[in-house]
């Protein structure tokens, strides 16, 4: 699983939420004309779970060997694990 999970406390994560909170809508509106929508995706991405949270939501629907690499100071996580 690739997500977007809350971000891992450094200079790129901060810098990536305040940009974020700019940056996405406006390059919404500006390839769209809808800023609504992409404002409304920076606020789904704050809600996500955190990666312990994902990874143990995994584990309790029968995942096995879960896991998570946070790249880029914890901008992108991915999941992995495996149902026996």
């Amino acid at each position: 699983i690739r997500d977007s999970p809350q971000l891992v406390s450094s200079p790129i994560g901060a810098a990536y939420d305040v940009s974020s909170a700019y940056a996405i809508p406006a390059m919404g509106a500006a390839i769209t004309g809808h800023p609504e929508a992409y404002s409304y995706l920076v606020e789904s991405i704050r809600r996500f779970p955190t990666q312990e949270v994902l990874a143990q939501m995994m584990r309790d629907q029968g995942f096995a060997c879960v896991e998570y690499e946070n790249l880029l100071d914890g901008i992108v996580a991915i999941h992995s694990g495996f149902r026996p």
